[in-house]
């Protein structure tokens, strides 16, 4: 019985780590169909988004969350070849609104022939969203929500209900044994 109990414990255990190495949230080498950088519009036209803040951390690459505040590098990659011959514009704004809301960086429209957009910001904490645009028929129009220097509480609960899940079924599998006849019986010989 005590053999099964450490068995299951060991499985629980097990599963519990399988779980809690998937919710890793690292931008790192991912494919593109699974990078929340990447902005597909119909079957083929994609961009990738990366920013970077090099003052505070000079090798971590940021996409929708961005740490802390100050002047912060953006990088737009054109990944389809048809975007790299018509002008692409960049737009980033306080807020949700292209239109209404305060403009803090525009990039003109421009072609862009190697496939690279690169502008710089300085961004305070809050809500701002980062809009592509293409000048095409139809027109392209890609965009990025980003949130700076804010608590991502989704994140914060996916990467610990891994270990929750592994101490709740540690303390289950810990209680069951410490009631099953075995145990009760082996402590029983050892007082007598």
């Amino acid at each position: 019985m005590i053999k099964q109990v450490v068995q299951a414990s060991i499985s629980a255990l097990t599963l519990a780590m399988a779980l809690y190495c998937g919710a890793a949230g690292a931008h790192g080498k991912v494919g593109m169909e699974e990078d929340t950088c990447m902005r597909r519009l119909g079957d083929n036209s994609m961009v990738h988004l990366s920013a970077y803040q090099p003052q505070h951390e000079p090798d971590d690459q940021y996409c929708t969350e961005i740490p802390k505040e100050g002047d912060t590098f953006l990088v737009v990659d054109l990944v389809d070849q048809a975007l790299r011959e018509i002008p692409i514009g960049v737009r980033i704004v306080r807020g949700t609104s292209e239109v209404e809301d305060e403009t803090v960086t525009y990039l003109r429209p421009s072609y862009h022939p190697d496939g690279v957009i690169r502008g710089e910001t300085s961004l305070d904490k809050g809500v701002y969203t980062v809009f592509i645009t293409g000048e095409a028929v139809p027109p392209v129009h890609y965009q990025y929500p980003l949130r700076v220097k804010m608590i991502n509480y989704t994140n914060i609960f996916r990467a610990a209900i891994g270990p929750l899940i592994a101490l709740l079924l540690l303390t289950f599998f810990g209680y069951k044994l410490m009631k099953s006849k075995q145990v009760r019986n082996w402590r029983a010989s050892r007082r007598s």
